[in-house]
């Protein structure tokens, strides 16, 4: 370890320096020969450099998610040019050069950050053998072998001897209990991040060599560090569970606002997205806009089961998705979403015979009431199946009841108050009406 942290030694006085500087801001406030004040100079490393490296970890994940969504056609190169390893090779590399994607992209923030850690390495290794490095001289190199944390000095090792701790004024014990617990607070945070990746932000439709590549690494990384860990200074140690916790965190932040399509971490978000529409009545914030509007651009059969069941839900709250990311409320949805489906006619109730005539009577005496034209004793109560004449057939049944009033022509019968049914319209049909069935009611 020793001889790769020499070939970083270039970049120990930028680190050296950066570590003085925030020392001098928290020993003002803790002491400067307190291990808080070094500690939290090592914590404000560590989130300095992190926060240079979010460009870094942005090209990290979207070649992530591209690798994951070209694992399909990888695998499909792979098996048509198996016995051709030269064409395969140029086929990837045609693939990645039409899709942008850099499979080195994913380890960018890992060899960006390996510098400063051996560097980190280099510094607190020369503190434990009393050698001035960078700008930390004399009595800066004394007061940092005078730090402790929770017992153990900063410079000490899981595997220091007995006189090389009693050296740095503090005991066996409290160093190897210290760098234990930090060991496995490095390995558990490694793993849980690993895990967090795999179990929420993976798109587990697609099946692909590439996801049991990431699960092997779940469980061999923490083992990894935890057999490296015993040889790391505390200092080292208190550098690496801090970048271990902002990664985690930084990873958590990503998986919740934008998650990998497919995933269960983009389920969670829509449906969060869902309830926030139902609430306000729109989409609120850029973001959410920008993901509405290309779940939107995809046609229905590219659309995976997380958004057409958000587009489900949506139709439901009536609500309608547009292309530039917003959402209108739709009354017709809404009025369906209610009825449970498309509004259907409704089919009157089918009535016995004795309540069509019923129907048909009452029908015939309101309109007798409220023809005010006619004298309602010279007109024949009309059923729901008779039509009155129109023209001149009214006139003629008008001249046909003036005759029978007069007595010049016998009285045709009228219908009976049952309003029982009758054949054609008794209003203007002559001649001999035709007979009843025998086997029909009297």
């Amino acid at each position: 370890m020793d001889t790769i942290a020499s070939l970083f030694s270039f970049i120990t006085w930028p680190v050296s320096w950066v570590i003085v500087q925030f020392h001098k801001v928290y020993g003002a406030i803790f002491g400067p020969d307190t291990g808080w004040a070094w500690g939290l100079s090592i914590v404000s490393l560590v989130v300095l450099i992190r926060i240079c490296l979010i460009p870094l970890f942005v090209k990290q994940i979207k070649s992530t998610r591209n690798m994951q969504a070209l694992q399909p056609k990888m695998k499909a190169i792979q098996e048509r040019y198996k016995s051709d390893k030269q064409r395969q090779s140029e086929e990837m590399m045609k693939l990645y050069k039409e899709t942008g994607t850099n499979p080195l992209s994913s380890c960018l923030p890992i060899l960006a950050q390996s510098p400063f850690f051996f560097a980190l390495y280099h510094v607190l290794s020369s503190i434990a053998s009393g050698k001035e490095i960078g700008v930390i001289d004399g009595p800066l190199l004394a007061s940092a072998r005078q730090a402790h944390i929770f017992g153990a000095p900063l410079a000490s090792k899981f595997t220091d001897s007995a006189a090389e701790v009693a050296a740095l004024d503090a005991s066996l014990t409290s160093v190897r209990i210290v760098t234990a617990v930090m060991i496995v607070m490095m390995s558990a945070s490694q793993f849980f991040t690993q895990r967090q990746l795999m179990m929420k932000n993976v798109d587990l439709s697609v099946k692909t060599p590439y996801m049991q590549q990431q699960k092997m690494l779940m469980y061999i990384f923490p083992v990894i560090f935890a057999v490296m860990g015993i040889n790391f200074p505390v200092g080292v140690l208190v550098y690496w569970l801090t970048t271990n916790v902002w990664t985690m965190g930084q990873q958590m932040y990503v998986i919740n606002q934008n998650p990998t399509p497919g995933s269960k971490a983009q389920d969670s978000y829509l449906q969060r997205l869902l309830k926030s529409i139902t609430q306000h009545g729109e989409v609120r914030g850029r973001r959410r806009k920008t993901i509405v509007k290309v779940i939107v651009a995809k046609s229905t059969s590219d659309r995976n089961e997380n958004e057409r069941r958000f587009f489900s839900g949506l139709t439901k709250a009536g609500f309608a998705a547009q292309p530039d990311g917003t959402v209108i409320k739709s009354d017709t949805i809404e009025a369906e979403a209610e009825g449970g489906a498309t509004a259907k006619r409704q089919q009157p109730k089918r009535q016995t015979k004795s309540q069509r005539q019923a129907a048909a009577a009452q029908h015939g005496v309101v309109k007798d009431t409220e023809d005010d034209s006619e004298p309602a004793a010279e007109e024949a109560p009309t059923t729901s199946l008779e039509k009155k004449p129109q023209g001149p057939a009214k006139e003629a049944a008008k001249e046909e009841a003036k005759d029978e009033a007069q007595g010049d022509k016998p009285a045709r019968p009228r219908a009976n108050s049952g309003g029982s049914r009758q054949q054609g319209k008794s209003g203007q049909r002559k001649g001999q009406q035709r007979p009843k069935h025998p086997s029909s009611k009297k």
